[in-house]
């Protein structure tokens, strides 16, 4: 075995003989008998709806990015295999106006592009929300071409084991995901949820690309339209999802950034209010009138100190609850460098650390739900925290 195929010790203990024993019924989201979120939310449906899902459950975070490169065919297809509730997709569009899967508009990190010596011209610098960023970008691109790159892995350093699949996968269209989607529920005889958001929809409606009108109508034809629907919708926009919302009835969630961040619509629209100001009850109220969730990131629901080790749990829980919102957190990881303080083992910063302990104390507040790279962990943590 050489170094690069070597398991890190932190990585065995995560998944070491505690994790095997429950890994069987775990990863289907069965063990036990778990609440729904209807009973931890309020006000379940009885049909299938997000409020019947287990709590808390298992969003695959674009796939399973912390075994596969991410938003690939292959990183949901894990995700789904290891057992994952649900699975993230990031859409931007191409040139000629195909929803694609990728967590950025740049693809110089996430493709072999720069490869490409018939696209080294296109690599170009452009304002995306207020940043400029250097690189290859979808919306330069028509499908056709899109499709001559492979995918890689994101952060090799990080994660080296992943670069044994550079290459393995194309970018994937929204639509060949729903199609993706429509066969396994075949295969296994249940509906398969999905998690999608718009990226950048006031960039990209600035270019004449809009992103809600292409969404909706996918959703539409293959029947994830409805508020019963094993989908949901996601932007960091308010906006987005308000647009969405006059568009289809799929269950839909505000994506919430950093504390004094502000939404790039709100910037551009004028609106002076902040992430602190959708946080409160006010603005929680505000957000429960078109939307059923919020994905706030997990600073938010316990913020950390100046060493980074976690403080007190605010009460963004509690609150949103109360206006009936159910709760999406993102995003745990396994690895020490994405850990609180508290959590990290060894000094290795791409080791595992105890990524079970971290789990435990966030899934205590009362989330409904997480986002994670590594499915498997947080599922038999979830059916760990059902015992207590």
């Amino acid at each position: 075995m050489t170094e690069g195929e070597r398991m890190s010790p932190g990585r065995r203990t995560v998944l070491g003989a505690a994790g095997a024993a429950v890994l069987g019924t775990a990863a289907t989201g069965l063990a036990g008998a778990p609440a729904s979120a209807a009973q931890r939310g309020g006000g379940g449906r009885g049909r299938g709806g997000y409020r019947d899902l287990p709590v808390p459950y298992v969003i695959g975070h674009r796939g399973t990015a912390g075994y596969r490169p991410e938003h690939t065919l292959g990183s949901y297809q894990h995700a789904l295999d290891l057992g994952a509730h649900v699975i993230e997709q990031d859409l931007v569009p191409t040139r000629d106006g195909h929803l694609v899967c990728r967590h950025e508009n740049d693809i110089s990190a996430t493709t072999n592009v720069s490869d490409h010596p018939e696209f080294a011209a296109r690599k170009t610098t452009k304002s995306v929300d207020g940043t400029a960023v250097t690189g290859w970008f979808t919306e330069d691109f028509t499908l056709a071409e899109l499709k001559t790159l492979r995918a890689k892995e994101r952060i090799p350093g990080n994660r080296q084991h992943n670069t044994l699949y550079d290459g393995r996968w194309d970018v994937p269209t929204f639509e060949e995901v729903l199609r993706w989607a429509e066969e396994q529920g075949r295969r296994l005889g249940r509906r398969i949820w999905l998690h999608s958001e718009t990226k950048h929809p006031t960039y990209f409606r600035g270019i004449g690309l809009p992103l809600e009108d292409r969404l909706a109508g996918l959703l539409r034809r293959y029947g994830r339209h409805r508020a019963d629907s094993p989908q949901f919708l996601e932007s960091f926009e308010p906006s987005s999802i308000q647009r969405l919302a006059e568009l289809v009835d799929t269950p839909s969630v505000v994506l919430l950034s950093n504390a004094g961040t502000k939404p790039w619509d709100f910037v551009v629209g004028g609106d002076p209010r902040t992430v602190d100001d959708l946080v409160t009850p006010a603005g929680l109220k505000w957000i429960a009138s078109y939307a059923q969730g919020i994905g706030p990131t997990l600073d938010l629901i316990i913020p950390k100190d100046a060493a980074g080790k976690l403080t007190r749990p605010t009460t963004l829980v509690r609150d949103a609850h109360r206006h009936g919102l159910i709760l999406h957190p993102y995003t745990m990881r396994n690895e020490n460098t994405f850990l609180p303080a508290d959590f990290r083992r060894g000094t290795d910063p791409n080791a595992y650390g105890d990524a079970f302990g971290a789990f435990k104390t966030y899934f205590a507040t009362g989330i409904d739900a997480v986002f994670s790279d590594n499915a498997d962990t947080a599922l038999l943590a979830a059916a760990d925290f059902r015992k207590i």
